[in-house]
């Protein structure tokens, strides 16, 4: 049996050099999906399973074909986000962990960019994740540089629940994820930002004008749930959904999907 090609994405001008966008569906809304650290294109699909309008995925720097930088910050990562939202006139955001911090950041400056956003899994506000996160991302750092993708796949599975650990299907995504990891150039992510906050100042939110919806689950050492909380508290309309352990995409994917796809529907336009 052939397999598939992977999708054909496009390279557009980025604030620090090329970005790489894959975009699917046309029309309004137009929603633009960023991935979490360590995350890909592939990875964020899953979310927009019932999104309506275009979907646009892109890849952060160090991850996929979009450029690296030997300097990281969640500023320079907003502008990125900004960049690719105004080349497909997104007027909604998803963004995952990094990625939510990456639009949280963005919209500090620039508080009415969005109509809509979901912010999954937000690892930070204004404070540091917390100490057992950064020592991960160290670890994982050290076995991307030295190309050990088999290493670099035990140690994405270690981190999911028993049950994604024992599947076929988490066995795969932990190969396919290592595999990008290893061909892109992500040691800038993965050293500087699990150190980092997306914002000095949460009041800063408080002009956020776009409708939100933000999403956590209990357990998740590295989201803790009071993250989400205190994301949630800083913008006036915005609503938090918890959900029980498991993985946000393996144990409750036609929920989260149906919760997504709502959403952006009655907001994103």
């Amino acid at each position: 049996m052939v397999g598939l090609s992977p999708p054909r994405t496009d390279v557009v001008a980025g604030p620090h050099g090329p970005l790489e966008i894959l975009t699917r569906g046309s029309g309004p809304p137009g929603t633009l999906f960023v991935h979490g650290l360590t995350g890909s294109i592939s990875s964020t699909r899953p979310y927009s399973g019932r999104v309506r309008g275009q979907r646009t995925f892109m890849h952060l720097a160090g991850h996929g074909a979009s450029v690296s930088a030997e300097a990281l910050s969640y500023e320079a990562l907003a502008q990125e986000v900004w960049a690719a939202a105004e080349h497909v006139r997104a007027s909604a955001a998803l963004g995952i962990s990094m990625g939510a911090g990456a639009i949280l950041a963005g919209l500090a400056a620039d508080p009415g960019r969005f109509r809509a956003v979901v912010l999954v899994l937000p690892a930070a506000l204004d404070r540091p994740r917390p100490g057992p996160a950064g020592g991960r991302f160290a670890r994982l750092a050290r076995l991307v540089h030295a190309a050990d993708v088999e290493a670099v796949a035990r140690h994405l599975l270690s981190h999911e629940s028993p049950e994604v650990r024992e599947s076929r299907q988490g066995r795969q995504w932990s190969r396919e994820q290592a595999e990008r990891l290893v061909a892109g150039n992500p040691q800038a992510a993965l050293t500087q930002i699990p150190q980092q906050v997306p914002l000095r100042d949460a009041g800063r939110l408080g002009e956020v004008s776009a409708s939100v919806l933000v999403l956590a689950q209990r357990d998740d050492p590295t989201h803790p749930v009071e993250v989400a909380r205190a994301v949630a508290g800083s913008i006036p309309q915005a609503r938090l959904e918890v959900l029980d352990p498991g993985g946000l995409m393996w144990a409750h994917r036609g929920r989260v999907r149906a919760m997504v796809g709502e959403f952006l529907d009655q907001h994103g336009a």
